[in-house]
């Protein structure tokens, strides 16, 4: 496993943040959703496209937090630019599970 110095971690802003919006985005090469996320008011609102309907429903994901990299560069994904990237990780039968917080944190707030 490579290792990183902190100053590599610490440049990359995780933050968390609540859906507000989830749609079917049938355009993605992969099965995903469109994702609308609210990181608070210094960031505001992010789209993001996320590959996790093996295991979500678009409206069972409206007012879950999630932890997404808001730092990255924009990305064209088909018709809908990806504002960030929402994380998750994978389970041994291939689905998605997103990182969240177990308790509710303000929208915006860092991985401490």
């Amino acid at each position: 496993m490579e290792q990183i110095e902190w100053a590599d971690f610490a440049r990359v802003e995780l933050r968390v943040g609540t859906i507000v919006d989830a749609e079917a985005f049938p355009e993605a090469r992969r099965p995903a959703y469109k994702l609308h996320v609210d990181f608070g008011e210094a960031i505001g609102m992010r789209k993001s496209s996320a590959q996790i309907t093996d295991l979500y429903e678009p409206g069972k994901l409206i007012g879950k937090q999630v932890v997404a990299v808001v730092n990255f560069p924009a990305k064209q994904i088909g018709p809908m630019t990806s504002e960030c990237l929402v994380t998750g990780f994978h389970r041994e039968d291939g689905a998605v599970a997103l990182a969240t917080p177990d308790l509710a944190v303000p929208n915006g707030a860092r991985l401490a």
